[in-house]
């Protein structure tokens, strides 16, 4: 039994997890400390998979990952291919709209925009009139077109976007901050050349499980787990096998429900 849901209250992919055995999370491996392939191992690593592990053992049943990209994660989700979203996706009033989410935030993340040293870039004003390169489906997208006058170029992947910054079609790429900063740290002679050019993030959100809409049995069994998660420090254990640069918020939240159980 999951959670303490008895079957006959359980929504209808709460009672597939059950009958399967298994859950079935969308994740995009797109780098570390989120998700990426282990090159020696080639098994899948990082923040999101890790937590996705901790989540599939809270509900007493084993995890099975199913790989995404920014354009098809939500389709995926709706298409009942996966159960739930750990794929980079901070709430937005857009996404809000389509998809539910458990209430109980696991982090909180902005974004980041990393582009040549001797760009001239200092200040997201900066950006305006200029090439942009983020991820298809980013929510930094409209803050950058509307607040700063930016011309988004979007790619199917982050990676994608990156590889279009090092060939000049774009001043910055934005994505979320801790990524592009552990990626600069790791591949500096890669990277040499390339920094994060401002010192703030961009629309600073937060990071939740994305499920589908009305599966409120879902979201209540994987509440529980994250609130179990975070007051016991499993989470921020993860965030920092994973090297997460800033672990405030989950530090933060610790305290608050440790202190409420």
């Amino acid at each position: 039994m999951i959670a303490g849901l008895s079957a006959a209250s359980a929504d209808a992919t709460l009672d597939r997890i059950k009958a399967r055995g298994k859950f079935t999370v969308g994740v995009i491996l797109s780098g570390a400390p989120f998700g990426s392939i282990d090159p020696k191992t080639q098994e899948q690593k990082g923040f999101n998979i890790d937590l996705a592990k901790a989540l599939a053992e809270k509900l007493g049943v084993e995890l099975a990952t199913v790989t995404v990209t920014p354009p098809n994660r939500v389709q995926f989700l709706q298409q009942g291919k996966v159960d739930a979203l750990l794929a980079n996706m901070q709430v937005t009033d857009e996404r809000a709209k389509i998809m539910d989410f458990p209430p109980t935030v696991f982090d909180r993340a902005g974004g980041a925009a990393v582009g040549r040293k001797d760009s001239g870039i200092k200040d997201w004003a900066d950006l305006k009139g200029k090439p942009v390169c983020v991820s298809q489906g980013s929510n930094f997208t409209q803050p950058l077109i509307e607040q700063y006058g930016a011309v988004v170029k979007g790619f199917p992947s982050q990676p994608e976007s990156l590889l279009a910054l090092k060939g000049g079609t774009c001043v910055v790429a934005v994505h979320t901050g801790a990524t592009v900063a552990l990626m600069l740290e790791d591949r500096a002679d890669e990277w040499k050349d390339y920094a994060i050019l401002v010192p703030t993030e961009i629309v600073p959100a937060d990071s939740v499980v994305w499920i589908r809409k009305g599966e409120k049995d879902t979201a209540a069994a994987l509440d529980k787990a994250l609130r179990e998660l975070i007051a016991s420090g499993k989470l921020l254990e993860i965030a920092k096998a994973n090297r997460l640069h800033n672990t405030t918020f989950i530090e933060e939240e610790q305290k608050k429900l440790s202190a409420a159980r």
